[in-house]
C-alpha cells in the first residue's frame, strides 16, 4: 500500500463550483467575525479554478446579492452585461413563432448574461481573502468511512500507467480528514453517487432525470451585438417526444454564446446533443447570426432537471449535498446559478453552527434541511416542483402542465400535488441492430462541425498512458446485448466521441469490441447518466486533466 499524505481541515468541500465558494466564502467569514480559527477548504479536479466551469449562463443575482451586497461596485465584477430583451421562439423545420409575452419564469429582468467561469474565479479570489483556502488539480476519488459516518475523502493518484501501474512520476493521493464533508462536485458527482448508494439518501426520491446542455461560444464581427439580448427556443430540432430545446445570448465584446438542451430521458436510442446543437445552427432563424463569426469555445454538462422531488436527503453524519449534486436547479427558469451558491451558504449556517456544537452527527446535520425549507430557494424549487415530470407525455403536454402550474403554485398535472418520474435511461426504446438515426446534420466546418473539431475547441487535454477513468462494468453487455437491443446508443449520446462500437454481426453473434478514446473526454457525465444499462461509471482522470472552459 503506497505511503499517503494525511491533511486534517475542519471543513471540507469537494469542487469549486459556485456553491462550495459561496459556502466556504460565508463560512471562512463567520469564523473570521467570529474570532475562531478554521480549517477550510477546497479542492478542484480542474487543473485551475474554472477551467471545469460550464454553464448557459443567465445570472439571477438574489444570491450573489445576498453573499456580496456591494458586488456591483467591484471593478473585478463577473457578469457580463445586464439582461436587455427577453424572447421566446418556438421553431418549426422551417420557420419560427415569437411569443407575444413573455412568460414570467422566462422573464430575465434584473438578470445578467454571464460566463460561469469568470463567476467562480472571482468567488474562488473571495473565499481565499476571507480565510478559505483553495486548491486546484486535486479530484475527490473516494470518500473516507468510519461506519456509516463520512470523514473524509481521498485524492486521486498521478502517475499511474494505463494499466495502473505507477510510473517514475507516481504521486499517491491524499487522505484529507474532515469533521464535514460537503460535496458539490457538480451533477452526477462521482463522491455523491457513492455516498447516495451507500446510504440510500435517495430513498424517499423520485429518480433524478438529467438533460445535456451543449454549447459554443462564437466570435461575431464586431459591432453586430447588442450585448443582453437573450432568446430561448422551444421545437426544432427536438422532435415531440424529446425534451429540449434552444438559447441564444449575447454578450459583450460581440460574443455570441449558443447552445441546445436535449433530454437525456430520449426514446430514440440514436438521439445525439452535439448533433441537436449543430441542427440547431442551421435552422433559418439562427445561420444569420452566425454569418461571418468564428467559433471560439465548446462544452457540455449534464442537468439535472428532476427539481424538488428529485432530491436526494442533503445530509448524513459528516456529510452535507450541495449544488448539482444535490439537485438545486431550478429547469422550468433554466437557472442553477443562484440556486447552487444559496444551497453552499444554507450548507454553511450549518456547518458553523455544527461547529459551534462540536456534532458533526445527521441529527445535527439535519438543520440544512430545516434552513432549506424555510428559504426562498425552497420556494421557487416549490413552484417548478412537477416541471419536468410533465414532459413524460411529450412536449404539448409538457406546455399544458406548465401553465397549469403557474395557476397552481406548480401544482399542474400533479392530482395528489405531485407527479410521478422515471429514470431518463427506462425511457429508452429497443430498437435493435443499427437502428434507423434521427436526422443528421450535414458537416461543413464553417457553421457546423464534427464532433473532434468541437473537442478540439474544448481545450480538454488528458495523458494517453494513464489509467481509463470510464469504467465499464462487463463489456459483454455492451457486445452481446446493447449492440443487438439498442444498437450501441453510447455512440450517438456522448458529445466527445469518446465511445467507438467497433461492432460486427455475423450469422448468430457479435464479434468486435468498444474502443473508448477517453483521452476526448469533456466531463459531462452523459454516458453515467444515459447508459440503458448502468454499467459506465464516470471517475476523475488524474487532477488537473480535462477540459479549459475559458470564458464558459
Amino acid at each position: 500500500m503506497p505511503q499517503r499524505d494525511q491533511l486534517e481541515v475542519d471543513v471540507l468541500f469537494v469542487g469549486a463550483g459556485p456553491a462550495s465558494l459561496a459556502g466556504a466564502m460565508l463560512l471562512a467569514q463567520r469564523a473570521r467575525d467570529a474570532g475562531r480559527p478554521l480549517e477550510i477548504l477546497v479542492i478542484e479536479k480542474g487543473g485551475e479554478i474554472g477551467n471545469h466551469a460550464f454553464s448557459g449562463a443567465v445570472l439571477d443575482p438574489r444570491a450573489l446579492d445576498e453573499l456580496v451586497p456591494d458586488w456591483r461596485d467591484d471593478a473585478q465584477s463577473p457578469v457580463d452585461a445586464p439582461v436587455g430583451g427577453d424572447q421566446l421562439w418556438f421553431l418549426t423545420q422551417g420557420g419560427k413563432i415569437k411569443a407575444p409575452v413573455t412568460p414570467p419564469m422566462m422573464n430575465n429582468h434584473g438578470n445578467y448574461v454571464t460566463s460561469l467561469q469568470r463567476i467562480v474565479t472571482w468567488l474562488a479570489a473571495r473565499a481565499e481573502r476571507s480565510g478559505a483556502q483553495v486548491f486546484p488539480a486535486f479530484p475527490g476519488q473516494e470518500l473516507l468511512w468510519e461506519g456509516e459516518r463520512v470523514v473524509g475523502v481521498r485524492t486521486g493518484d498521478k502517475g499511474r500507467d494505463k494499466d495502473g501501474q505507477p510510473k517514475s512520476n507516481y504521486e499517491p493521493g491524499a487522505d484529507i480528514l474532515a469533521k464535514i464533508v460537503i460535496l458539490g462536485e457538480g451533477p452526477r458527482g462521482t463522491l455523491a453517487k457513492q455516498a447516495i448508494a451507500k446510504l440510500d439518501l435517495d430513498a424517499q426520491s423520485e429518480p433524478q432525470v438529467y438533460a445535456t446542455g451543449v454549447k459554443e461560444l462564437w466570435q461575431c464581427p464586431a459591432g453586430t451585438l447588442q450585448a443582453g439580448n437573450v432568446i430561448h427556443t422551444l421545437g426544432y430540432p427536438n422532435d415531440f417526444d424529446t425534451f429540449g430545446g434552444g438559447w441564444i445570448y449575447s454578450m459583450s465584446s460581440d460574443i455570441l454564446d449558443i447552445g441546445f438542451v436535449t433530454g437525456l430521458d430520449a426514446k430514440d436510442p440514436t438521439m445525439d446533443p452535439h448533433n441537436q446543437l449543430q441542427r440547431f445552427k442551421l435552422h433559418p432563424a439562427v445561420r444569420p447570426m452566425l454569418e461571418g463569426a468564428k467559433l471560439l469555445r465548446y462544452g457540455a454538462k449534464a442537468i439535472p432537471e428532476g427539481g424538488l422531488w428529485a432530491m436526494p436527503r442533503g445530509y448524513a453524519d459528516g456529510l452535507l449535498l450541495i449544488g448539482d449534486s444535490g439537485g438545486f436547479l431550478n429547469g422550468m427558469r433554466l437557472k442553477g446559478i443562484h440556486l447552487a451558491m444559496k444551497s453552499g451558504m444554507l450548507a454553511a449556517e450549518t456547518a458553523w453552527e455544527a461547529l459551534q456544537a462540536e456534532r458533526f452527527d445527521a441529527a445535527q446535520l439535519a438543520a440544512y434541511r430545516t434552513t432549506f425549507e424555510r428559504s426562498w430557494a425552497f420556494d421557487e424549487l416549490r413552484g417548478a416542483r412537477n416541471f419536468h415530470q410533465g414532459f413524460n407525455g411529450g412536449l404539448v403536454a409538457g406546455m399544458l402542465n406548465v401553465g397549469l402550474g403557474m395557476v397552481t403554485g406548480g401544482r399542474g398535472f400533479g392530482i395528489a400535488d405531485k407527479l410521478p418520474g422515471e429514470a431518463g435511461y427506462l425511457r429508452m426504446e429497443k430498437r435493435g441492430y443499427r437502428p434507423k438515426e434521427s436526422p443528421r446534420a450535414a458537416i461543413d466546418n464553417v457553421v457546423t462541425f464534427d464532433k473532434l473539431t468541437d473537442v478540439y475547441k474544448s481545450g480538454t487535454m488528458h495523458e494517453e498512458d494513464q489509467p481509463c477513468h470510464l469504467l465499464i462494468a462487463d463489456t459483454n453487455v455492451c457486445r452481446d446485448r446493447c449492440t443487438v437491443e439498442y444498437g450501441n446508443p453510447c455512440g450517438y449520446f456522448c458529445p466527445a466521441a469518446v465511445y467507438e462500437p467497433l461492432f460486427e454481426k455475423t450469422n448468430r453473434h457479435v464479434e468486435g469490441r468498444l474502443q473508448i478514446n477517453f483521452t476526448n473526454c469533456v466531463h459531462c457525465k452523459t454516458c453515467d447518466i444515459a447508459d440503458p444499462y448502468q454499467i459506465i461509471t464516470w471517475v476523475p482522470p488524474q487532477g488537473g486533466e480535462g477540459p479549459v472552459y475559458t470564458g464558459m
